[in-house]
Order: structure tokens, then sequence, then C-alpha cells
């Protein structure tokens, strides 16, 4: 199979996790004051390079403690930037070290496959919500006892499910075409400020540099809490994926590789005023559900994110909020199921018990508590001193 493919299912694949990144994204955009052009341009960039060096489908998100945390609580831009700078050289770090190499083998398949799961669980939960609740698109209308987004989520679901594996119809294109043409007939044609469009590049530092208090402050709040999630997400688990998904074909998708490309990706984003990101595992199961098989999709949908951030600036906003919320949870809904399944590769049932407390933590505490906690639970049980 070539490397690179730029067809209707690798078009389709690579709107599959609009779900997870533009949710936050826009949360922070404006909740948080961060640019979109900035956040969008540094999302394209990072998943045009990702796709161009691991020749696979690589999914661009944002970590989700930090990002979560942000729009909850009302960080600075110089905070979030900060968090992306210490996350950005804590994983360079691990990665030219070979640090995160010993990492990665000591953590056993089951703590792997229950992050899998859990990340697959809350997303499925996450894109529920999002197809129940009331949506800004629709105003105040509703159709007899239902809301109008309610009805578009499940219509979405039912033409996704009919569509999945559909070649010449793909599901991701139609249902998130539908979904900008409901935002358009709802909400017209969005209004475009010319003084903030020109063909140029993000400045760099967009909110100025962030202070020593603002770095330091971001380390035991967000940074220390996101670290083992993106260590057991974003890093083994989605390494561990991409294998499964491509074989030989991964062969530049290491724990090392992963590691630095994020790290990477973090300091570009210090610089260029986006936002914390990373490879999430339940993003490149997203991507591959809606039919990416090549790293052409992360060109297509970089080149869109990026190429719209330099034509639209910050107008781009304006674009991403025509998209109903029910629409991007629907993408969540196939993309969590399409990760949480991959628990049947488990073979034992201590595998099974193990990743199973791995999610019942992760649904009542974090993801990053379940993981190290999962890890012990299953080398205790490896030891064979301990059975279920």
């Amino acid at each position: 199979m070539k490397n690179f493919r730029f067809d209707r299912m690798e078009a389709a694949g690579s709107l599959g996790d609009l779900g997870t990144l533009l949710p936050l994204a826009i949360g922070m955009i404006l909740i948080n004051g961060l640019s979109a052009a900035s956040v969008f341009f540094s999302a394209g960039l990072f998943y045009i390079l990702a796709g161009v060096y691991f020749r696979i489908p690589v999914a661009v998100q944002p970590m989700k403690v930090i990002g979560a945390y942000a729009v909850t609580y009302g960080l600075t831009p110089a905070q979030i930037i900060s968090s992306s700078l210490c996350m950005g050289a804590l994983l360079i770090f691990l990665g030219t070290t070979g640090l995160i190499q010993i990492l990665g083998r000591i953590v056993p398949g089951s703590a792997i496959r229950g992050v899998q799961l859990s990340v697959g669980v809350a997303l499925m939960m996450k894109g529920f919500d999002l197809m129940a609740r009331h949506d800004p698109i629709f105003g105040q209308h509703t159709i007899g006892p239902l809301s109008p987004g309610l009805l578009t989520g499940t219509a979405g679901l039912l033409i996704t499910f009919l569509l999945l594996d559909n070649r010449r119809t793909p599901a991701a294109l139609v249902v998130v075409g539908a979904g900008f043409l409901v935002g358009l007939i709802s909400k017209g044609i969005p209004s475009i400020d010319l003084s903030r469009t020109a063909l140029s590049l993000p400045e760099l530092l967009p909110y100025g540099a962030p202070s020593w208090d603002d770095i330091l402050w971001v380390i035991p709040v967000v940074v220390l809490p996101q670290i083992p999630m993106t260590i057991g997400n974003a890093v083994i688990a989605n390494t561990d994926l991409a294998r499964e998904y491509f074989g030989s074909r991964a062969g530049r998708t290491t724990f090392r590789s992963v590691s630095i490309s994020q790290g990477l990706a973090g300091i570009a984003s210090f610089f260029l005023g986006g936002i914390p990101m990373c490879h999430g595992a339940g993003g490149l199961a997203a991507h591959y559900r809606f039919g990416a098989r090549t790293a052409g999709s992360n060109v297509i949908i970089g080149g869109l994110f990026a190429g719209f951030a330099l034509l639209l600036g910050d107008n781009m906003i304006n674009l991403l909020k025509l998209l109903p919320i029910s629409v991007l949870g629907v993408l969540l809904v196939f993309a969590g199921s399409q990760l949480a399944i991959m628990i049947r590769n488990l073979e034992e049932k201590k595998d099974y018990f193990t990743a199973v407390i791995i999610l019942g933590i992760a649904l009542t505490s974090n993801l990053g508590i379940a993981f190290l906690a999962g890890t012990i639970l299953a080398w205790l049980l490896k030891s064979g001193k301990f059975s279920v």
C-alpha cells in the first residue's frame, strides 16, 4: 500500500477525530482567549509533519487534562503555552534519553488495553452527552418533546452506521457535510471580519512570553496530572494500536519517536500560540474507523486547518461554529467504540480484570491514576502470588 493516498476514504478518515479536537480547541479559543489562527495553524502543521514522518495516519489531539482544566478554570493564554513548553521539554527528554522505552517495556499489555478501553468508553459517553445537550445553533426551537440536536445526532448515528464501511459514500464526509449544511440553514452564512483576514503566518509568542510564575504554577497543577495519561495513552497505547492496525508499515512508530514527536509539537505550540497537543490512541482509532489508511489523511486535514487559518485568520472560529455539536458527538461515539473493542485481544481472565479495574478507576477518578494503579495490579497478578 502507498504511504500517501488522496481519495474519498482518506478524506473521510481525516475528519474522523473532529469530535475530540474541536470541542476543546474551540473552548480554549472562546473561553481562554487563544487565537483561532494560531491554534489551527499549529494543529495543521503538526498533522502534516507527523504524517510525512510516520507515513501512516497519526492523530493530533488536545492534551485532555490540560485542556479540560484550562476551559473549566479559565487559565490564561500564558499559562496554557507554559504547559505546552513543560510537557514538550519532558517528552523530548524521555525520548532522547531512552527512558520512554524502559517505561514502555515495563507496562503490561493488560494495562495498555485498559487505557484504550477507558478512553474509548469516555469518548462514547462524551459523544452521547454532546448529542443530548442543547445546541446553540438551533436556538430555543424544539420538535415536540425532542430537541433538534438530539434528532440531528440520532440521524447522524443512523447514517454513520449504514455507511460505515461504504467506500463509495464515506460516512464521515456525509455526516460532517450534512452537519455544516444544517448549520448554514439554521444560522445563515457566517460573518467575516475582513480586517482580521490576511494571508500571513501567525506571529511568534502572540500572547507574549510567560513569566516564571506561570511556568512554576502549571507544573503541579496541570503538567503532573497530564504526564501519566500522555505516557499511557498517547505514547504506549498509541504505539501499540498503530502496530495493531498497520503492522510493518508502522516501523517508524516507536515509543521514542512518538514521545519526541509530541515533545517537538509542544515546543512549537509554545512559540506559535497553539494548544498542548498529543497523538492520542482514541484519535488514531477515529481516523482508522472512518477510512484513513495512509498518511494522506494527515495531509488532507492538516492542509485544511493550516490553509483556513492562513486565509481566514481568527474568522475561522465562525466557520467551525456552524457544525452542530451533536454531529461531533456522533464522531466520538463511533471513535470510542472502535478503541474500546481492542480489549477483545486479551486472553486471560486476570488481564480482563485488570482492564476493567482501570476502566472503573478512570471513570471515577482520572486516567493517570487508573494507569498507574492498573500497571501495579497487572504486575501483582503476573507474579502469581495473587489470583482472581
